[in-house]
């Protein structure tokens, strides 16, 4: 961001980042600095990850968007402000790490005491290196019984060395820094940090967390901020009132913003605009006040200006000087996101079913979220949505889902581009901790898709960690099948590694699909008569439809059933009457496996009540044409 030349600091003032890999506990010890602040009072009911305020974080257990709060602590000097960003673990939702960097001055990275760096955590590490900010480690759940802390602060500090050097124009001085980081040992869920390392499985000799607050105060650099300069503030986020409308989040860098002042905006492409400022925010703890003023340094929230979005600059009217705009890594992962067109749209519960109302839920989507890109395609109602990862685009289905939409989303593809004359795609590094009676199936899993083993380690207890590199197309619909082969046991993380020559054909699933040739209601007769066909994805009495998926075919072909056939009646009558049969359970799928699961001629049907698969081509004589015109072309 801004290289300030400023020699005046706040010393009242921190702006700090958390960030760490998924569950590795940055948000609980958010929860436990808040509650040592005296953020709340005593007759507040006490939420665990009171910062993972959305239905999605709280379900997942990850943190999506990135939030601050801010943290006030009383030292000789006087008071002082810790303005804590909390970014997401996971990389699919690295554009908000990168607008989190874009707001401090200083990251606190944590590690699990048994984990040690993960792949997400060599992605943040990577952008604070990049932005050049400091770095205090704090090595958390080291109560853990399976603690290996000094290991774990070896391996951190080889990943930073490492990172270091990769990092253009890193100095002799930030080198220092990165070696002689100060490192904080944590239970971050009891609330205790200590300076002293403790016994692996212990918990820290301090009872609670005041040496972090004192080396944050004291290695964290406070913002380089001249309030007497103009106005130079950076829009980093944003944020939506039913009262006050569209809110924006900034980072004063220079000068002070005051409510009803007469500010110029500058956005993308140059245009400068001149906007007032109809209401001033400040963050205490959890909330958002009203306030008069903000100088340099501060983060603050705005109101009053309905198109702003991330990346535009606020300055003063005689001074209009852009700053750098928010930059993030291309998009990896696409999908079609369109209108429901099944002959059963309507009847899953949602009230948005208009191409109209879908594309400016994608807009709206765009303001709010840097790492998205929306592109048109050949149809009017449908669009292309590129993100980073798969699972950044499922959610944002999930949650346009709960909203009421009723949606078509296609199978997600890999963003491809051409280098030299070459066709290249995205790669990930994937790495694998799992037991070692299941690496024979693992290597096989991987190798039917393109996976190239880079790095195999045996930890002595059992478990085996493996690394590979391979395509991202690779990964779609992995997941699934390397937990059913690892039984649940296997832990896999991955993180982008960069573009390379087409890898060529992945086929991922090996069974093909048992689509329904006609519409009607399940019926229990039809589907005993189908049982030994494959597993069932619909229960008996549900609508469906010619070409939709209802389960799944053990062999490679698609198969075309009658799943609502009925048992012909007869004047016969039977003297033990109609036998009581069981059916197998059908299996349910959600939307992350229903995306997993559907081929390249499938696509997810999407409504807030149902989350069905089918034939992109619903008419099956029609399919079959298709199915031939494939083989030819692949003959020739």
């Amino acid at each position: 961001m801004p290289a300030l030349t400023s020699e005046k600091v706040r010393t009242d003032l921190r702006n700090i980042a958390i960030v760490a890999h998924v569950d590795h506990g940055k948000t609980t010890l958010v929860d436990a600095m808040l509650r040592q602040s005296g953020a709340f009072n005593e007759r507040d009911e006490l939420v665990d990850r009171v910062m993972d305020s959305g239905d999605l974080e709280r379900e997942k257990g990850i943190t999506i968007l990135a939030k601050n709060t801010a943290i006030r602590r009383n030292t000789p000097d006087g008071p002082v402000t810790i303005n804590v960003i909390d970014t997401p673990g996971h990389a699919d939702f690295g554009g908000e790490v990168e607008r989190g960097m874009s707001m401090v001055d200083g990251v606190v990275l944590l590690v699990d005491s048994s984990e040690g760096p993960l792949p997400q955590t060599r992605f943040v590490l990577r952008k604070a290196l990049e932005a050049g900010l400091p770095v205090v480690l704090v090595v958390n759940k080291v109560d853990r019984a399976d603690a290996r802390i000094a290991e774990v602060v070896e391996e951190t500090h080889d990943l930073l060395l490492e990172l270091a050097g990769d990092v253009d124009g890193m100095t002799d001085e930030a080198m220092d820094a990165v070696l002689n980081m100060p490192v904080i040992y944590a239970a971050a869920r009891d609330g205790r940090a200590s300076l002293e390392r403790p016994v692996d499985g212990q918990a820290p000799a301090s009872e609670n967390l005041d040496p972090l607050f004192g080396t944050l105060l004291e290695h964290m650099p406070p913002p380089a901020a001249d309030p007497d300069a103009p106005l130079s503030a950076l829009v980093t986020n944003l944020d939506a009132s039913s009262f006050l409308g569209r809110i924006a989040l900034v980072r004063v860098y220079a000068g002070k913003i005051r409510k009803g002042q007469t500010v110029a905006w500058i956005r993308e492409g140059g245009e400068i605009q001149q906007v007032r400022i109809s209401e001033l925010l400040v963050t205490q703890a959890l909330e958002r006040v009203p306030a008069q003023e903000a100088t340099a340094g501060d983060i603050v929230a705005i109101a009053g200006i309905p198109d702003i979005t991330i990346g535009d600059t606020l300055a003063d009217p005689e001074h209009a000087e852009a700053l750098p705009r928010i930059s993030v890594d291309e998009p990896a992962i696409s999908m079609t996101i369109g209108v429901n067109t099944s002959p059963l749209a309507g009847r899953g519960g949602g009230d948005k079913v208009t191409a109209r109302l879908v594309k400016s839920r994608l807009d709206q989507e765009l303001i709010g979220n840097v790492s998205v890109r929306v592109l048109p395609t050949e149809r009017p109602d449908t669009w292309e949505v590129q993100g980073r990862g798969e699972l950044a685009l499922a959610v944002l289905v999930e949650q346009m889902r709960r909203e009421g939409f009723e949606l078509t989303v296609g199978k997600p593809q890999v963003v491809t581009k051409t280098v030299d004359g070459k066709l290249h795609e995205p790669f990930e590094r994937l790495y694998i901790d799992a037991p070692e009676e299941y690496m024979g199936a693992i290597t096989q899993l991987l190798a039917a898709r393109k996976g190239r083993m880079e790095e195999m380690e045996g930890s002595g207890t059992g478990r085996i960690k493996l690394e590979y590199v391979l395509p991202s197309r690779g990964l779609i619909g992995f997941r699934t099948d390397f937990l059913t082969e690892t039984r649940g046991a296997g832990i896999a993380n991955h993180v982008f590694e960069g573009y390379f020559p087409w890898a060529g054909e992945i086929r991922t699933r090996n069974s093909g699909s048992l689509v329904a040739d006609r519409s009607g209601p399940v019926t229990t007769y039809a589907m005993l008569q189908l049982a030994d066909r494959g597993e069932f994805f619909v229960e008996p009495g549900a609508e469906v439809y010619e070409g939709m998926v209802v389960g799944e075919n053990p062999r490679a072909e698609d198969l075309d059933i009658n799943i609502t056939k009925e048992k012909k009646l007869t004047n016969m009558r039977s003297a033990s009457g109609d036998e009581l049969e069981r059916l197998a359970r059908p299996r349910k799928l959600g939307l992350e496996e229903a995306l997993e699961f559907c081929s390249s001629d499938e696509c997810v049907e999407v409504a807030p009540k149902v989350v069905r698969v089918r034939k992109m081509t619903l008419d099956g004589p029609e399919r079959a044409k298709e199915r031939s015109r494939a083989k030819a072309r692949d003959r020739s």
